[in-house]
């Protein structure tokens, strides 16, 4: 049995873009034009052509923007 499925979202560390869309209410598009467009701001990290991003760190970037 795959456990990976079962974690929720907000309990993980790491964000696949197609999940963090959803968790955040972001589109993938724009999520990967905000990713692309902060690769050095701390909450990307890449995996080969994979891009992975930070929860919190996301979430604090969030927190400051007044509009994306």
């Amino acid at each position: 049995m795959n456990n990976k499925n079962n974690i929720q979202p907000q309990n993980k560390y790491l964000l696949p873009i197609e999940e963090a869309a959803h968790y955040f209410g972001i589109g993938e598009k724009k999520l990967r034009k905000i990713v692309t467009e902060n690769l050095d701001s701390g909450f990307v990290i890449q995996n080969g052509v994979k891009y992975l991003i930070k929860r919190r760190q996301f979430e604090a970037f969030l927190d400051k923007t007044s509009s994306i």
